[in-house]
C-alpha cells in the first residue's frame, strides 16, 4: 500500500475518532443538563425565581409544564406570624456606643461614623449576593415620599430624596408593571402619608407597612382608615412580613419569591430602623437572595419587626441624591422610576458633617 493511501486512512480514522468523542461528550452534556433540570433543588430555585419576575415567567414554562410549575409554587411560600405587632416592645432612646458588644454585628450597629449621628451604611458581601444595610439611629428621621405625579409618572428614589431633603432612600411598595414596562405611576394598594389616606388601588397585599408618629414601625392587616385611627401616619401596602415581635416567619422552600434583588425595612427593639438592599440578577457579581437569606441578615443585626418591600428591578438605594447600589435594570438612568420611597432626613438637627442630600 502506498504511503499516501496509508496517510489518508489514518486521517479518516482520526476524524472518525474525534467525531465519536464529540458525540459522546455532547450526549454527556445533554444527560447532565437533564439530570440538573429534573432535580428537586434546581426546580425549587428556577421556578420561583422565574415566576416572581414580571417579564421572564416564560422561563419556568420553557423547562416545565404547568402542573410542575404549580406544584413547586405551592411548596414554596412564606407562613407569616399572625401576632399583632406589640408597639410597647419597642423602646426608643438615645443610641450611644457601648464598651462591650455581644457580636461584631452589634458593634457595627452601635459604632457610628465620625461626624454622623443620623445614619450609617454597612456593606454586605456574601458568596452569592452583595448589598447594603443602612442603620438609622432615630426612627423619627424616616419619612415616606410619594411621586409628585402619582397616577401619571413615577420618580427615581434619588429624585424623591432630592425633592424632600433625604440623605438616604430606598424604594417602597409595588406598582402596576405590565410586561415590565411600568413607569411607577400607579401604586398597588393603599398609601398613607402624614396620617391621611392619599391613594388606594386594587392589587395590594392587604398588609400595611409603616410608622406611628413616635417612630415605631407597625405591620398590620387593618384597613387604612382603621390603621389611621389607631395612629398610623405613614404606610405602604406590601409584604410579606418576615419578623413580628421577634418571631420569624416560617419559610417553606425558598418562600416562593425565588432568588432576586431585595428591599426590606426593619426595626430593632431600641428603635433603630434598618434599610436592607440586596443586589441581584447580576451574574458574576451578585445573584440575589431568597427570603431565608434576608431573615438571616436581619436577625444578625437584631431586627425585631421586618417586612419585605418591592424587589427585583425596583430595588434601589440612593445616597446624597444619587443612585448608590447596582440595580438589575435602569442603572444608567439612576434606577427605575417608582411610586414611593422611604427616606432618611434630619429633623432634629443632629450632627451629620459629611451628609449631603444632593439638592
Amino acid at each position: 500500500m502506498k504511503k499516501k493511501e496509508k496517510k489518508t486512512k489514518i486521517r479518516k480514522k482520526h476524524h472518525i475518532h474525534l467525531f465519536t468523542v464529540g458525540v459522546v461528550l455532547m450526549d454527556l452534556v445533554i444527560i447532565a443538563v437533564l439530570v440538573v433540570i429534573n432535580s428537586g433543588a434546581f426546580k425549587a430555585f428556577w421556578i420561583p425565581t422565574a415566576m416572581t419576575t414580571m417579564t421572564h415567567k416564560y422561563l419556568a414554562y420553557t423547562l416545565y409544564d404547568e402542573t410542575t410549575v404549580n406544584k413547586i409554587m405551592s411548596e414554596n411560600y412564606v407562613e407569616q406570624v399572625t401576632d399583632e405587632v406589640n408597639l410597647d416592645d419597642v423602646v426608643i432612646g438615645d443610641i450611644k456606643e457601648k464598651k462591650h458588644y455581644t457580636s461584631k454585628y452589634e458593634q457595627e450597629i452601635y459604632t457610628k461614623d465620625e461626624g454622623n449621628d443620623v445614619y450609617k451604611i454597612i456593606r454586605l458581601e456574601e458568596s452569592k449576593y452583595k448589598g447594603y444595610l443602612t442603620v438609622i439611629y432615630d426612627p423619627k428621621d424616616v419619612d415616606l415620599t410619594v411621586t409628585e405625579r402619582i397616577g401619571k409618572m413615577g420618580e427615581t428614589v434619588a429624585t424623591q430624596c432630592k425633592k424632600h431633603g433625604g440623605y438616604v432612600g430606598i424604594n417602597g411598595g409595588g406598582f402596576e408593571d405590565l410586561d415590565g414596562w411600568g413607569n411607577g405611576s400607579i401604586p398597588y394598594g393603599a398609601i398613607i402619608q402624614d396620617g391621611q389616606l392619599i391613594w388606594t388601588h386594587p392589587g395590594g397585599s392587604g398588609q400595611l407597612i409603616g410608622f406611628t408618629a413616635e417612630g415605631k414601625m407597625w405591620l398590620t392587616n387593618d384597613d387604612p382608615y382603621t390603621a389611621i385611627s389607631k395612629g398610623m401616619v405613614d404606610a405602604v401596602e406590601f409584604g410579606p412580613n418576615l419578623i413580628v415581635n421577634g418571631k420569624v416567619a416560617k419559610i417553606h422552600g425558598d418562600g416562593g419569591w425565588g432568588t432576586a434583588p431585595r428591599t426590606v425595612i426593619a426595626q430593632r427593639r431600641d428603635g433603630i430602623v434598618l434599610f436592607l438592599i440586596i443586589e441581584g440578577r447580576l451574574p458574576g457579581y451578585s445573584i440575589g437572595a431568597n427570603m431565608t437569606d434576608v431573615i438571616e441578615i436581619l436577625l444578625r443585626y437584631g431586627a425585631y419587626n421586618a417586612a419585605n418591600l418591592d424587589g427585583g428591578a425596583s430595588s434601589t438605594m440612593a445616597v446624597g441624591g444619587k443612585l448608590y447600589n447596582r440595580p438589575s435594570a435602569g442603572g444608567e438612568y439612576g434606577g427605575r422610576t417608582v411610586s414611593n420611597a422611604f427616606i432618611v432626613t434630619n429633623k432634629q438637627g443632629k450632627r451629620c458633617d459629611g451628609c449631603s442630600t444632593g439638592a
